[in-house]
């Protein structure tokens, strides 16, 4: 049984719910762990608030619940870092914008409100890139999150991915057991790859989006962050569910996916899509999609080579679509009802508007604003909007078919290891290659995980991807699990912070 609290805080979320349940330790002991970590690991800058007292305030309601004999909820006692774009009651919610920095909502997201009514505590807001824009947490108006990895033998930072970098970071320095992320075009997955951690993206429409900070409507998806498949799972089932506040949220029941995790594959058929061999991508990253397919096959699946033939046009499409909802989405940020307001002197309505969003949105994100609103414009919305939504048919197409010949896809996360700060920020089409072998998924809806495969030759994490069929998260779970089980991945980063 632990004692000390750095071996509190090696604990997952299973083993901190089950701990706390059979009085091994009180939820207090790990909330207060927990909350230490966070604090010594400022370096990280994971966070831009930490909320010590909300943890607490949540473990000693376990410990009295439990005391008392009531029943416990599936995350009680287990504290969690909640990325900055769900909106939290009383605390700051700044989307990592100036425009918002000092926004404190008044009502809670629905998927922060089902972990907190599932006995979850939060540590605090994580730190992400501007709007959930960007892959390398480099965005952020409250500085880049460092990867708590380094290279074997150096002191160089590396990016913890993005936009849900805050909370890659804090799961794999063990400063939370937890967290939530949300993707829109790989902003889960990639994070996670680049960290050595699990990381899952639902079906579109499993977990509410209401009180998230929207970036792209139709595609953003909130989903868990942990070290194991087994913790995902616990978690997701807390966070998903029918919203009737969000007219895009499935009005399905929600499986008890942790219990029936499974990683015997015998009878399924794992496909290999021809197209996501691309030029460019490390010859490590090939190398551990080798290794997966004969993980799979050695849990019992059959590994079939498929088609996506529409894959090459994914991510041009994405870069259209996701910036023209962008656009939409981001104009309510206009300095009259809430946030930043920038008011120069005997400035007129318009001049506010334009002073209030030149200071309060960052490079990426007024670059992204101005694709959108240009592919949106009268004269360009058929040539590219229009176009860019029939190619996102053809790419959701393209799996509709591939489900008659196989059950889950297996491919890489990410086209190469993390990458050093700067590295490719002067780039943003370089930056958006991150994101080639997530953003099909999006585009198509399918739920899709990270699981961590192996260490590079540099001792940095790679990832391997698995999607799905719509809403069989079961099934891509069952996979992930049987890489899991077969990689042996236990490898942490060495304490520097």
């Amino acid at each position: 049984m632990p004692k000390n609290a750095d071996e509190l805080t090696q604990l997952g979320v299973r083993e901190i719910r089950d701990g706390v349940a059979s009085g091994d330790f009180t939820a207090r002991e790990i909330a207060e762990a927990f909350n230490a970590a966070v604090e010594q690991a400022a370096s990280l800058n994971a966070f831009i608030v930490a909320t010590p007292e909300k943890a607490l305030e949540a473990a000693d309601a376990v410990d009295d619940a439990r005391a008392s004999g009531k029943d416990l909820g599936p995350m009680a006692g287990v504290p969690i870092g909640m990325k900055d774009l769900f909106c939290t009651k009383g605390v700051q919610t700044t989307a990592a914008s100036h425009i918002l920095e000092g926004f404190v909502p008044q009502y809670e997201s629905t998927v922060s409100q089902k972990l907190w009514d599932a006995g979850a505590g939060m540590l605090g807001k994580l730190n992400l890139d501007q709007f959930a824009m960007g892959s390398s947490n480099e965005t952020s108006y409250f500085g880049n999150v460092t990867s708590p990895w380094r290279k074997t033998g150096s002191n160089a930072d590396f990016v913890a991915g993005g936009s849900s970098g805050g909370s890659s970071a804090s799961v794999a320095a063990r400063i939370c057991p937890a967290a939530t992320g949300t993707d829109t075009g790989g902003s889960i997955r990639q994070p996670a790859a680049f960290t050595g951690i699990v990381g899952v993206k639902p079906t579109y429409g499993r977990c509410s989006r209401c009180g998230v900070v929207a970036f792209a409507s139709s595609l953003d998806q909130a989903g868990p962050m942990a070290r194991s498949v087994e913790d995902c799972a616990i978690m997701l089932r807390a966070m998903a569910g029918f919203d009737p506040k969000d007219s895009t949220s499935l009005d399905l029941p929600v499986p008890d996916w942790a219990s029936a995790l499974d990683a015997d594959l015998r009878g399924k058929k794992v496909g290999i899509p021809r197209e996501y061999r691309m030029d460019g991508t490390d010859p490590e990253i090939l190398d551990s999609w080798e290794r997966g397919k004969e993980w799979l096959r050695d849990a019992g699946a059959e590994i079939v080579d498929v088609s996506l033939p529409h894959t090459k046009y994914a991510l041009p499409a994405y870069y259209i679509i996701a910036p023209a909802e962008a656009s939409s989405n981001l104009a309510r940020y206009d300095g009259v009802r809430y946030g930043l307001r920038d008011l120069p002197e005997g400035a007129g309505l318009q001049d506010m508007y334009a002073a209030t969003r030149s200071e309060g949105f960052g490079d990426e994100v007024k670059r992204r604003i101005l694709i959108g609103t240009y592919v949106l414009s009268a004269g360009f919305y058929d040539a590219y909007y229009n176009q860019a939504q029939k190619v996102r048919a053809l790419v959701a197409r393209d799996f509709e078919q591939v489900w008659n010949e196989c059950d889950v896809i297996l491919a890489p996360t990410t086209p190469t290891a993390a990458f050093s700060p700067g590295a490719q920020s002067d780039n943003p089409l370089a930056m958006y290659l991150n994101d080639v072998f997530a953003v099909p998924a999006s585009l198509a809806g399918l739920p899709a995980m990270s699981v961590p495969a192996m260490l590079n030759g540099d001792g940095l994490p790679l990832g391997l991807q698995i999607v799905g069929k719509p809403f069989d998260e079961q099934g891509v779970m069952n996979a992930g699990l049987a890489i899991e089980q077969r990689a042996g991945f236990t490898a942490k980063p060495e304490r520097w912070w």
